[in-house]
């Protein structure tokens, strides 16, 4: 059982448990568990004998986890299901109201579910509770108003995690041959507006009964033989589709439900042209309606004359007029390509691990090096380091490094580009450092003049390295601040500064249009790293690499593909 559905199944009890109105000594130890399982560097059924030795986890908790780990259910959230009515569920969802109150408004208001929610605002009778009042009807108000307004299309950081799990329940599904996600999220676009999955199996039926009792489905909207769909319930309704096929139908299908709608239509174009017709469940001669399938994709775009076009750009951009070309598609960067992540924070600032914990993680997933790069001093609310404490820090890094001599710790700062343009640090402290960041984190609203002004002033510093996630944007929550991009990206260019693709799927900054733009026009580097706060998100390095390749980038464009004494004489470049 993987960590994250551990750690859901602890938060669910705390919230029960607030509801229910125990003790906050109580609440607060399965919150704290959630967390600590959440953020685990390994299976936590790994660590079931020690788990009263973590700090955090007690023997209550302790004993849940187990139970969980071993039997996959929990007595404590079966019992605390049985006594909270389902309809008071939804209310979780509701922005800016949380599990105390809502035991609260059970308690006092008898308040069940979101409709006798909405009926008591209009009687005003929430603002008549103790530490409620208008203002705090209005939120509640306000909040059901974002709840009933279901976005078209969902993040990528989203979608992914119920992807995984969902990918994680079909591995242990009877008759399944073999699966695989399509859609929106094989593509590695940056938002979904539903999950896909091709499933090749001998027996529909039974598969289709299977699919249709998974933990988290609420609602079958069809049952067939050749797809199920079902809406399933996580913290927002999400609809999964799910096409059953034979297994020789297996690679068509994938291809067809992958698209893009774009690419698809130019591939039927091609095979018109020919005297096929392509399908989900093969390709038809038009003349004699021989139909051919194929075991991979490999083998259907090889029927076409045409090398494996991977997910990641099949836009209907220009792929398949480059792979006709002589020189082909790049060979686009794959995981195995990144030898190490050059931008992460450590306890020293807002990580949540050690520099010791985060250097071993990343020995795990073999890689060569890695940076800490805890923010800088004005940055405050994240922990800011003052010279002081950055030189301290440095000094811990050097004795860590005398315990390796296949991984080095290089010595970093993200440190803060000021509103006036102005950088954190004067030179004298950046010259002591190995890798230097840019990054804009106030300000956000000044003119695009003034914007590109702070971000090419760092550039044209000699000691900065790279800039990190460099228009600011939050999938879904915070467009792009108003920064010139092709100036941004020329004067990257003039310096030989790279430019980052932070791999958080919250942001995946630069996207995929500019890094394209930034190798084919510019020819500017990139470094694309996890700004990892924790152990489990230097996994997000694989949404990176993704975005990476729908960017159309090669090893070659990528430093942190470089061997260790290559990245230091880049990083010296200027010296």
């Amino acid at each position: 059982m993987k960590n994250r559905t551990v750690a859901r199944m602890l938060l669910e009890i705390a919230q029960y448990l607030e509801i229910e109105g125990a003790n906050a000594f109580k609440v607060n130890a399965f919150r704290r568990a959630s967390q600590i399982v959440e953020e685990m560097g390994e299976p936590v059924e790994d660590r079931l004998a020690e788990l009263e030795s973590i700090p955090g986890i007690g023997k209550g908790t302790a004993a849940v986890i187990r139970e969980i780990v071993e039997t996959g259910e929990s007595v404590v959230l079966k019992e605390l299901k049985e006594k909270i009515p389902d309809s008071l569920l939804p209310l979780l969802k509701i922005p800016g109201l949380g599990p105390k109150s809502i035991g609260r408004l059970y308690r006092e208001l008898d308040i069940s579910s979101v409709k006798e929610l909405e009926q008591a605002i209009k009687q005003q009778k929430i603002r008549s509770l103790p530490g409620f009042g208008a203002k705090t009807e209005q939120k509640i108000r306000e909040g059901i108003r974002q709840l009933n307004h279901k976005p078209e299309r969902f993040p990528i950081a989203l979608m992914l995690p119920v992807a995984e799990e969902i990918e994680d329940q079909l591995r242990k599904c009877r008759h399944i041959r073999r699966f695989s996600r399509a859609g929106s999220l094989r593509r590695f676009r940056e938002t979904a507006k539903d999950l896909d999955f091709i499933v090749a199996t001998d027996h529909p039926e039974q598969v289709a009964d299977d699919l249709v009792h998974l933990p988290q489905v609420r609602n079958v909207i069809n049952k067939g033989a050749t797809k199920v769909s079902v809406e399933m319930d996580y913290q927002w309704p999400v609809a999964v589709d799910f096409r059953l096929v034979r297994d020789d139908e297996f690679a068509s299908a994938l291809h067809h439900f992958t698209g893009s709608k774009e690419h698809n239509v130019q591939m039927r174009q091609r095979a018109k042209r020919r005297g096929y017709k392509i399908s989900e469940y093969g390709v038809e001669n038009v003349e004699t309606g021989e139909l051919t399938t194929f075991e991979t994709e490999y083998e259907f775009f090889r029927f076409f004359d045409l090398p494996l076009i991977p997910p990641e750009i099949r836009e209907g951009k220009g792929e398949i007029e480059r792979a006709e070309t002589p020189g082909g598609l790049p060979q686009f960067i794959e995981l195995s390509d990144i030898r190490g992540d050059l931008h992460m924070h450590s306890t020293w600032s807002d990580g949540g691990n050690t520099i010791r914990d985060m250097a071993e993680a990343c020995r795990h997933r073999g890689y060569e090096y890695m940076a800490i790069t805890d923010h800088s001093r004005s940055l405050r609310i994240a922990g800011g380091l003052s010279e002081e404490q950055l030189l301290a820090q440095k000094a811990e890094i050097d004795e860590l490094n005398k315990e390796w001599d296949d991984f080095k710790i290089l010595a970093g700062v993200e440190m803060d580009i000021l509103s006036d343009g102005r950088l954190d640090f004067d030179d004298g402290v950046l010259k002591e450092m190995d890798v230097v960041i840019g990054s804009v984190h106030t300000a956000f609203k000044q003119n695009e003049d003034v914007l590109t002004k702070r971000v090419i002033g760092a550039i044209e510093n000699n000691h900065v390295d790279f800039i990190a996630h460099p228009t600011g944007r939050l999938i879904g929550r915070r467009g792009p601040y108003a920064l010139n991009v092709d100036a941004m990206l020329r004067a990257a260019k003039e310096t030989d500064t790279a430019i980052e693709l932070n791999a958080n799927p919250n942001r995946l900054d630069l996207h995929a249009e500019h890094l394209r733009k930034a190798r084919e026009e510019y020819g500017v580097r990139i470094t694309v790293n996890t700004d990892a706060h924790s152990i489990p998100e230097l996994d997000n390095m694989k949404v990176g690499i993704g975005t990476a390749r729908r960017g159309w980038l090669t090893a070659d464009d990528v430093i942190n593909t470089m061997t260790l004494d290559e990245l230091m004489r880049y990083l010296k470049r200027h010296d």
